[in-house]
C-alpha cells in the first residue's frame, strides 16, 4: 500500500503519540530518520523533501520460513567475506533481530541484540544475549539509509571491546560500500541515481 505524504505524516504522528522515537518510527515505516524528521516538521515544504526510497519487505517478514531462506544468502556472504572468522551475529532492533537469529542458528554462532535508545544516543547492547567483548562480530539490520544507525551501532560495539568485521543489510539505500572502514554488504542496493 502506497501512502501519500499526508498519510505518512499522520502515521509518524500516530507513532509519536505511542511514544516511539525517530529511529523507531523510521524502522516501522522503512524510511530514513531524515525523512521522518522532515515529515515531523511543523512547517515543511513538499518540494524540500529528502531523497528517500520506501522499502517494503513485508512479504518476507510475515513468515519465519521466508526470513530463514533470505538469511541463508546472508550466511553465504559471511562465509565468502570472513570464512569462519566470526563469533557473534548482532541484530539491530527491531528489524535486524529476526535475521540475526536465523543466521546465528544456521551458522552455529552466538547472537546478540542492540536496540536504539534515542535519536542521539547510541544503542544499548542487551545483557540477555551473548557478550561481544573480544568477539569478532557481524552486524545485521534491514535497511541502510544514511548510515547513522550502523555507525552508532559499530561505535557502541567497539567501545565494549567487540571487533566488528562486517555490516549486512537487506537493502542499502545509499552508494556506501563501507561503514567507517568496515565492509557493508546488502542483498539489494536501491540508491537514487
Amino acid at each position: 500500500m502506497q501512502l501519500s505524504i499526508d498519510e505518512l505524516r499522520a502515521k509518524v504522528e500516530e507513532f509519536r503519540s505511542k511514544g516511539l522515537n525517530t529511529q523507531q518510527i523510521a524502522d516501522e515505516l522503512s524510511l530514513s530518520q531524515t525523512t521522518i524528521q522532515w515529515l515531523s516538521a511543523s512547517e515543511f515544504v513538499a518540494e524540500d523533501k529528502p531523497l528517500d526510497v520506501k522499502v517494503g519487505w513485508r512479504s518476507i517478514a510475515v513468515k519465519a520460513d521466508r526470513i530463514e531462506a533470505v538469511s541463508y544468502v546472508f550466511c553465504d556472504i559471511i562465509e565468502e567475506m570472513l570464512g569462519d572468522e566470526v563469533d557473534t551475529i548482532v541484530g539491530v532492533s527491531i528489524n535486524g533481530i529476526a535475521f540475526a537469529q536465523a543466521i546465528a542458528s544456521a551458522m552455529g554462532l552466538e547472537m546478540s541484540i542492540v536496540r536504539s535508545i534515542s535519536d542521539i544516543q547510541s544503542g544499548h547492547l542487551s545483557e540477555v544475549y551473548a557478550s561481544v567483548e573480544g568477539k569478532r562480530v557481524v552486524i545485521i539490520d534491514d535497511v541502510y539509509s544514511t548510515g547513522n544507525t550502523m555507525r552508532k551501532t559499530s561505535a557502541a560495539l567497539n567501545e565494549v571491546g567487540a571487533n566488528v568485521q562486517l555490516c549486512l543489510v537487506l537493502v542499502n539505500k545509499s552508494w556506501d560500500d563501507d561503514v567507517d572502514g568496515i565492509h557493508l554488504r546488502a542483498l539489494v542496493r536501491a540508491a537514487t541515481v
